[in-house]
């Protein structure tokens, strides 16, 4: 159904075309004569050698030979179809309109004569450049138009699999922790299963568009820090701060989660003793500031590592970002002191 509304549209095109350019040729022959029906019946005959020997260059000639680079045979082709059309068209004024057939010509014509058939030859090779040039022109912004198409759907496709990665991966993670409470017949298991279910739930149903509500990823976010809250209890101690006006303010779904996930996957998970992490969400104008930083391992050991073998999570925002927004609408900045591994982002929303 599609191919044949394009086909439609195409022909309706070139209907409009030769229409317009055989009105405008007809008026300017027949103001150029003072004799506009003589005008209309030359037109009439010349512009069917003109189509033939557009259609014949555009179809034939330029696929089978010019795109094959067979250059010789083309002007060979070209050269035999434009004198064949030149002759068929002088015959048909002749007989049919005027004995004199090249009134705007330096001497009444009657014969077929060389000069002729090279002026007229030069004539039609000129409606055919012209054409060709926009039929290529054509062409070449319909490549674009799909191939820009193509990077699209590609780009949406590699974010749509970018994010099925975040989730599984953070599922894995919060059911070991699970399975570690259960071990241990902790209370607080029961307690994470629901965090977890709601989480799973918005995870699975509220991110598959585009761009979600930012205070909907806050409220993500809160729902995971009170998961690992409960599994770490006193040890962990969570710092985090909002200023200015979240709502009515968009980003990429669970962009900022993976942030949070990484401070506890290198930081928290891999510290002994107490744990401090510290997030700020800062609205300014229509860019969020978003810092978090969580402490690197004292085990040399287990030092911290950004971009681990196999890893999916902080590469997987760089390409999130790299996809999903223009250069200037993101700046990512981390920080790895020994100490303290901090990440600042800044992003439109």
């Amino acid at each position: 159904m599609q191919t044949k509304k394009i086909f439609t549209l195409s022909r309706r095109h070139h209907i409009f075309f030769w229409l317009f350019y055989f009105l405008l040729n007809t008026l300017r022959w027949g103001n150029y004569f003072n004799d506009y029906l003589y005008s209309l019946k030359t037109n009439i005959i010349g512009f069917p050698v003109h189509m033939i020997l557009v259609y014949l260059n555009i179809f034939i000639l330029m696929p089978k030979l010019v795109f094959k680079k067979k250059y010789f045979s083309f002007i060979i082709a070209i050269l035999g179809s434009l004198l064949l059309m030149v002759f068929i068209k002088f015959n048909l004024t002749y007989y049919l309109v005027s004995e004199n057939i090249w009134p705007e010509g330096p001497a009444v014509i009657n014969d077929f004569s060389f000069s002729y058939a090279i002026d007229m030859m030069i004539g039609e090779l000129y409606v055919i450049t012209f054409v060709t040039a926009i039929k290529i022109t054509m062409d070449w912004l319909e490549e674009q138009k799909r191939t820009a198409e193509l990077e699209k759907m590609q780009s949406e496709t590699e974010l749509k699999f970018l994010r099925t990665q975040i989730s599984p991966h953070f599922f894995f993670n919060t059911l070991n922790n699970i399975y570690s409470l259960a071990i241990e017949k902790s209370e607080k298991t029961p307690k994470i299963i629901l965090k977890l279910s709601e989480l799973m739930r918005y995870l699975l149903y509220e991110t598959r568009t585009k761009r979600q509500r930012l205070d909907q990823e806050i409220i993500c976010i809160q729902n995971y820090l009170e998961l690992e809250s409960i599994r770490y209890g006193k040890l962990l101690e969570i710092d985090m701060k909002i200023s200015g006006d979240i709502m009515n303010k968009e980003i990429a779904p669970i962009l900022l989660l993976s942030f949070v996930e990484n401070a506890f996957k290198h930081g928290a998970n891999k510290n002994v003793g107490n744990i401090k992490i510290d997030l700020d969400f800062k609205i300014i104008d229509n860019f969020l500031y978003f810092t978090i930083s969580n402490p690197v391992p004292k085990l040399g050991k287990h030092k911290q590592i950004i971009d681990h073998p196999g890893g999916i999570g902080l590469n997987n925002v760089r390409k999130r970002l790299a996809l999903g927004y223009n250069r200037d609408e993101y700046e990512l900045n981390i920080e790895n002191n020994n100490k303290v591994f901090i990440v600042n982002l800044k992003i439109k929303v």
